[in-house]
């Protein structure tokens, strides 16, 4: 079910959120919502705080953008062997970061139509459960890191524009005011203050 992706001005986006356990009730259901929401707005990753859940869950998926770059690009963005994932992931902790360090272009589904270069570490190991609750350890780069780091932001109420220098913040702001009172164009169903 496709549901809709919290803008941005929603205070469940700036709040930490919960670890969840086994027993959750209606985790398959709300994993498949994502991804068909997800898929839906045309995103990469989504978390749980977006459609409402202050939960440690996000999925991301790296795999079609891989699939959809050209030859030569995805050597800038994948490492060697690298081609994607489609993952899920529950309570999740990055346990270390790389400190060769990349900008790149990020946007947010919470934040519509506004996208700005960010900052973030080429690499990640990060501990999580799967969607089976099977623990897992693994070090992912490139847009696959990024894409992680961003969701992971998303579950420690955390957003791309706090990367942002104050004054390109203080450019934004008209936007971000425009965006949270639903002043914008979307393709997909969103809820806005």
């Amino acid at each position: 079910m496709k549901l809709p992706i919290l803008a941005y001005g929603n205070s469940i986006l700036r709040k930490p959120c919960k670890d969840i356990d086994s027993r959750f009730s209606g985790l398959e259901d709300l994993i498949n919502n994502m991804w068909d929401t997800m898929r839906n707005a045309e995103g990469c990753g989504l978390a749980a705080p977006q459609i409402g859940h202050d939960v440690r869950l996000f999925i991301v998926d790296s795999k079609s953008t891989y699939d959809n770059l050209e030859e030569a690009d995805r050597k800038d963005y994948f490492d060697k062997n690298d081609t994607g994932i489609l993952e899920t992931f529950i309570n999740a902790k990055i346990i270390q970061r790389s400190e060769d360090f990349w900008e790149d272009e990020e946007g947010c589904l919470s934040i519509p139509g506004l996208s700005q270069k960010v900052k973030r570490s080429w690499s990640i190991t990060i501990e999580f459960l799967d969607k089976d609750f099977e623990k897992q350890v693994r070090t992912y780069s490139g847009i696959t890191a990024r894409m992680i780091q961003h969701e992971y932001d998303h579950i420690e109420g955390i957003l791309f524009l706090d990367y942002l220098k104050p004054l390109t913040r203080k450019l934004l702001e008209a936007k971000l005011k425009r965006i949270s009172k639903g002043q914008v164009r979307v393709k997909y169903p969103m809820r806005f203050i």
